[in-house]
């Protein structure tokens, strides 16, 4: 923690130390192991994340750190330009520690407390003994406030300089994560496992990955840390974790006014799959077969089916629909509708009409002319899927 700037801290306090005379530290010292115990005793009474052991390595630290703070105190107070650094370092030390093991300064600042409360009792008996005059109790006890204060900041601007680092290197693994993810080939479930207990991300059962429109004027979203970005992709995107589970609208909000396409769940090694058919999704939005807005490619697969592969749709509707590809554009407006929703009817004409909003005399009329057309090939079972299908794609991406 070189590069942290803890002298800054002990500039901000200075005036308030070197006005002690020697000579009452000097009487102060033989007491300051039995005031340190005292302290260390009273920690870990109060402070239980702090009562290790006494034997164990931990408990050593922790009293050798206590001692060395109540004799730096000493040095603080009675000799003006004492070496706060080595302190001052330790403290840092700490609060990285405490940061690294996702804990809070709480506990350090009640052990700093309760120390502080220690060490003014023991002064104000010992200005009793030891006859000082009242302005050097006061003296002492503003020092003591000022230096818990110093070395209280020290642990503070580790424990901030920890956490940034720390959510350096999550944001880090994260990324790999994300692009582990994307790998297709696919990656390797132990680096996908790997990587995400480095991220602090749960691996599930599936994913989803949501392809956005988002234009170059707009400045990416915040989102949810459930989700992985990446805002810098050519088109942008976000795994989101099991898809199908609860609260994932609310997960996906921040996407309220762009465009964007909820790819099919995916096992997690697969997610690239999903990517695929999300950004067909917003390909086919951008053309106008689809509506913009959330788009979940789950309820438009035939349109996504059709658009992926356009080269043999197209040369499938050119053979099989040629009789409706000879007819006015006035005239295959009415009856390409028709045929297809007399087909997603089931061969009801009533139906049929209701969908279309005709009478159904009107499509009794129309199906006579659609079977003088394609003879028996329009209602024959070997042919309805296809038909369906390619109806659908003259409907959708015409």
């Amino acid at each position: 923690m070189s590069e942290l700037p803890l002298a800054a801290i002990v500039a901000d306090s200075e005036p308030s130390w070197g006005r002690m005379p020697s000579r009452y530290a000097r009487l102060l010292r033989p007491y300051f192991d039995e005031a340190a115990d005292e302290m260390v005793d009273r920690i870990q009474e109060r402070v239980p994340e702090y009562d290790r052991p006494a034997g164990s390595d931990y408990a050593r630290k922790m009293r050798h750190t206590v001692r060395s703070t109540v004799s730096q105190f000493a040095e603080v107070i009675t000799r003006e330009g004492a070496d706060w650094e080595p302190l001052l370092r330790l403290y840092a030390r700490i609060g990285a520690y405490e940061a690294r093991k996702g804990n809070s300064l709480e506990n350090l600042q009640t052990a700093l407390r309760m120390s502080g409360r220690i060490a003014c009792r023991r002064f104000t008996r010992d200005a009793d003994r030891l006859d000082w005059p009242p302005t050097v109790l006061i003296e002492i006890t503003e020092a003591l406030f000022a230096f818990l204060d110093t070395i209280s900041n020290a642990a503070a601007m580790g424990y901030d300089s920890a956490r940034a680092q720390l959510a350096n290197e999550k944001e880090h693994y994260r990324r790999r994560l994300r692009d582990a993810l994307m790998d297709d080939p696919p990656a390797s479930p132990d680096l996908i496992t790997n990587l995400a207990t480095a991220a602090g991300w749960q691996v599930p059962r599936s994913v989803a990955v949501v392809a956005v429109l988002l234009p170059a004027e707009k400045a990416p979203p915040i989102m949810p840390p459930e989700l992985l970005p990446d805002w810098e992709a050519a088109v942008p995107y976000l795994v989101l974790p099991d898809p199908d589970g609860p609260g994932r609208d609310r997960l996906l909000a921040g996407l309220a006014g762009l465009t964007a396409a909820i790819g099919p769940a995916m096992p997690p090694t697969r997610a690239a799959a999903s990517l695929r058919w999300a950004r067909q999704a917003l390909d086919c939005a951008e053309r106008g077969a689809l509506r913009g807005g959330l788009i979940r490619c789950m309820d438009h697969v035939p349109t996504l089916l059709a658009a992926a592969g356009r080269d043999l749709v197209d040369s499938a509707v050119a053979r099989r629909l040629a009789p409706l590809l000879e007819l006015s554009d006035a005239r295959r407006t009415r009856l390409v509708p028709t045929m297809l929703a007399y087909l997603e009817s089931g061969h009801n004409a009533v139906v049929a009409a209701e969908r279309l909003g005709v009478h159904q005399q009107t499509i009794r009329y129309r199906l006579r002319r659609i079977e003088e057309l394609f003879g028996d090939t329009f209602t024959d079972p070997d042919h309805q899927l296809e038909l369906q299908l390619l109806l659908h794609t003259l409907v959708r991406l015409s």
